[in-house]
């Protein structure tokens, strides 16, 4: 995910299409001026005869064919990977971290926006299916993703072991919920959900859709839930780089700034010393990052692994702001979450 889920920001792999110059062969001509034929020994000619010139067509026929197919193979997305991703509903995708703190540039742009603003984004639409829900209430959100022809999409790469990452929480970022959906044959994805309290819910749908030619495309889409009721917002908690979570002290080092991708190393302590972080959905933590007002949700790379028991995140916040953090960590088969508010100067 775009980060865990949140993952994610923003990664899909470039799709690269690369096709050999077009090459067209024919037999060398030779003329021969009359006053130069006393020159020729009688027994030789220079003309070529026709068969000759008929081998010369063939071969050099041949070999434009076997160009122009492999060319043509790779427009297609022909190779062992590309065959891969088109036969696989579900293909292995992963982030690469960064290497150091940097600004993005004009590729990376898009990336290090906020996404999950719209129902709709890089031609993918988020369409509930059944999402009516009574505050406190066992409730069910069934969904579909579809297309640009408003097909149902059926096929998702699986990132963070999961082909779907469903992210919730109440507009004024309480009760955040991180739940893997399943999906149906039909393309309608369902999971059990509970709505503790009134109110205007955020429900982000995290994924990496395969197209019909294998490009892979990674979206955020997000849709407003409702629990009818009296609805009394709770203010954001202060800015702290320490928080608890069932007697754990969660803390982290690091600074973000706008625009650029800085690393944010998070280590978890208890009471009897430093517990042992297990992987959870394939990464030792996962992090949700969502900014106050509008809700944009951030894509959070992790590293693949813990350095001296830390966990280190590759966070963009694309403008100044406060953001909630949401941290994912299994210790002794129990995940828990940290939450923590952060200001971006």
């Amino acid at each position: 995910m775009s980060s865990p889920a949140a993952s994610g920001t923003a990664a899909v792999p470039d799709q690269v299409s690369a096709a050999p110059d077009h090459a067209s062969v024919a037999p060398d001509e030779a003329t021969v001026a009359p006053e130069q034929a006393s020159a020729v020994p009688d027994h030789v000619s220079a003309v070529p005869d026709r068969s000759t010139v008929r081998l010369a067509l063939v071969v050099g026929g041949l070999v434009l064919a076997v160009l122009l197919g492999f060319g043509l193979g790779r427009l297609d997305g022909g190779g062992p990977s590309a065959a891969a991703g088109t036969d696989s509903a579900l293909t292995g995708h992963s982030h690469a971290p960064g290497t150091g703190a940097h600004e993005h540039g004009a590729d990376q742009a898009a990336a290090a926006q906020a996404g999950g603003l719209s129902v709709s984004a890089a031609g993918y639409t988020l369409v509930p299916v059944a999402a009516a829900f009574t505050a406190g209430r066992p409730g069910e959100l069934r969904f579909q993703v579809r297309d640009a022809q408003r097909r149902p999409v059926t096929r998702f790469a699986v990132v963070h072991d999961k082909p779907m990452h469903l992210i919730v929480v109440r507009r004024d970022l309480t009760g955040y919920q991180h739940l893997h959906p399943t999906m149906a044959a039909d393309g309608t994805w369902s999971v059990p959900l509970t709505l503790p309290q009134p109110g205007v819910w955020r429900a982000y749908a995290d994924f990496t859709a395969l197209a019909d030619d294998g490009r892979q495309t990674a979206v955020t889409l997000g849709v407003d839930l409702t629990a009818p009721g009296g609805y009394q917002p709770r203010a954001l908690p202060a800015a702290a780089s320490s928080a608890t979570a069932d007697g754990f002290t969660v803390s982290y080092q690091g600074t973000p700034q706008a625009g650029v991708t800085v690393p944010l190393t998070f280590r978890v302590e208890s009471p009897g010393g430093r517990p042992a972080l297990e992987r959870y959905l394939g990464a030792y933590g996962h992090l949700v990052a969502l900014r106050e007002g509008d809700l944009g949700y951030l894509h959070v790379h992790p590293e693949p692994q813990p350095v001296d028991g830390a966990v280190t995140f590759w966070v963009t916040a694309p403008d100044p702001g406060r953001y909630r953090l949401y941290l994912d960590f299994q210790v002794a088969g129990v995940v828990r979450t940290a939450e923590f508010t952060l200001t971006v100067p």
